[in-house]
């Protein structure tokens, strides 16, 4: 088994346990807008201390060469996932129930994506759990 193929999914689990619970446990009467501009200068700092700790012989301003589009694009969305997220839990949806109705339909609509613009296959295990997803979504919304 390759640890280092999971490793990457750990992370990512243990960081949106924490993600979500302080998404839903942002004040109600905190503006949205007030508090990201916060977490992202957090989240910089951090990014940027990381850099420097894991790449040592690293150049960064050398690095800023390869910044493209999608460093931009994908800052937009990240305000996107950060401030809908924040907007879910106050508008009341529970912590157990709204990340599963929004993760279920980001994979079916990945799995859209990946047809269209990676021309992944659609195999039967895929069918089945777009499936299975769709079955999910409606008895987590009855």
């Amino acid at each position: 088994m390759n640890f280092n193929l999971y490793i990457p999914i750990g992370i990512i689990v243990f960081s949106n346990v924490f993600y979500h619970i302080c998404s839903k446990s942002m004040p109600e009467k905190l503006n949205t807008f007030v508090a990201l501009p916060i977490t992202y200068l957090v989240g910089a700092v951090v990014s940027f201390i990381l850099y420097f700790v894991l790449y040592r012989d690293g150049n960064y301003f050398e690095e800023l060469k390869n910044i493209n589009w999608t460093t931009w694009v994908l800052g937009i969305a990240i305000v996107g996932l950060e401030a809908g997220n924040v907007y879910m839990y106050k508008a009341g949806w529970d912590i157990s129930t709204g990340q599963l109705i929004c993760s279920s339909a980001l994979s079916i609509c990945l799995i859209l994506v990946g047809i269209i613009l990676y021309k992944e296959h659609l195999n039967p295990s895929k069918i089945a759990g777009i499936i299975i997803c769709m079955i999910g979504l409606y008895f987590i919304n009855k």
